[in-house]
């Protein structure tokens, strides 16, 4: 089984209006799935791009629930209001995977996992594990959650693919970006790194500008995961807007970033 973690910067722009979507690469993606399946089981998670980000960020969803219920109204509305804009853009994913005789069924986050501080506290996959075995293809996202501290959180798509495979522990974690893979620096200024050995990854961090965050994280959060991540899985880092490099990632040929 192969996790594929489809992020918010492939289908839609962060800065542009909110809810925009990029159709064309989210079909093209599918159909370089399907070129797979069903010799291969897949699992999709795909961020939150212009769509919850928006509402996260309006809300400030990640600050939790104050103890006045006034104040705490205004952000259970926002709560709602960040997961209803997720399973819009969900909709748009399951629609082109159905449009190509894909059988990818939505997983509602929200109702699977619940949170203490952000982290992942508990997670019930027992459906995500029976609709893999009958050969559906479970499509995930990044959400807002019940927090166990904070009242309200947002779980991100890196932190549920961090948990997918330490139950499922599958062949491969394809990460999907709008870049070529991991760079030593920004992207265009630093030098492309091919292969990075779990052991690099805190130095990395390290030299990497982690300041500048967005309300799940950014790059640096992705390598913080991907280290997780690679104790039970080959992890790849590749552009999802240049046609054909899913595919490779997929057949362990493809262009990108690969973390052992």
């Amino acid at each position: 089984m192969i996790i594929v973690k489809i992020g918010g910067s492939v289908f839609s722009d962060k800065k542009g209006d909110p809810e925009n979507f990029d159709h064309e690469t989210v079909k093209r993606l599918a159909e370089e799935i399907g070129r797979f399946y069903p010799e291969k089981r897949f699992l999709i998670v795909h961020g939150g791009g212009s769509f919850g980000h928006h509402h996260a960020k309006k809300y400030r969803i990640r600050d939790g629930l104050p103890e006045d219920f006034e104040k705490a109204r205004e952000r259970m509305i926002g709560f709602t209001r960040t997961h209803q804009s997720m399973l819009r853009a969900n909709g748009n994913f399951i629609d082109h995977f159905l449009e190509i005789g894909l059988p990818a069924f939505p997983v509602s986050t929200s109702s699977v996992f619940i949170t203490e501080n952000g982290e992942v506290a508990y997670g019930d996959v027992e459906v995500i594990k029976k609709l893999l075995e009958l050969r559906f293809i479970p499509v995930l996202f990044g959400d807002v959650s019940v927090d166990l501290a904070k009242g309200i959180d947002i779980l991100s798509g890196d932190q549920i693919i961090t948990y997918l495979a330490k139950m499922f522990k599958p062949e491969k974690v394809i990460f999907l970006m709008d870049v070529d893979g991991i760079y030593d620096g920004k992207p265009g200024e630093g030098q492309l790194l091919q292969n990075i050995g779990v052991d690099e990854v805190d130095s990395l961090l390290d030299r990497l500008d982690c300041s500048a965050r967005d309300v799940t994280g950014g790059i640096c959060n992705k390598l913080r995961e991907a280290k997780k991540i690679a104790r039970f899985s080959e992890v790849w880092f590749v552009n999802g807007k240049v046609a054909g490099r899913l595919s490779g990632a997929i057949r362990g040929d493809g262009f990108g970033t690969v973390l052992r």
